[in-house]
């Protein structure tokens, strides 16, 4: 959001991207006993049914439908050294991975 704040409002195309971006944006309360209420239009959506799963992700929590967040990690092993090859395994010197 801090990337996003700093976009020059005055281009139409970061209008157009910041409106999409933010277009499911809701505030969500936690209520007396500690329960979030996903919003109904925001549950079909993500495809929501009856078990979830509370994923974090860095610095953001994720909620998914159990079943379409197995379907989403499934993959071999080799799949998954490749993705981190391909996303981490930069030479930058910026990133203090090796």
């Amino acid at each position: 959001m801090q990337k996003i704040n700093k976009l020059n409002r005055f281009k139409k195309k970061n209008n157009d991207f910041i409106r999409k971006f933010t277009a499911g944006v809701k505030i969500i309360e936690v209520d007396g006993t500690g329960r979030l209420l996903i919003p109904k239009d925001l549950a079909v959506f993500g495809g929501i049914s009856k078990e979830i799963v509370v994923a974090s992700a860095v610095n953001i929590v994720e909620i998914w439908d159990k079943d379409k967040y197995e379907q989403s990690i499934s993959g071999s092993a080799d799949d998954f050294a490749d993705l981190a090859e391909e996303v981490m395994g930069q030479d930058d010197e910026d990133y203090g991975i090796s």
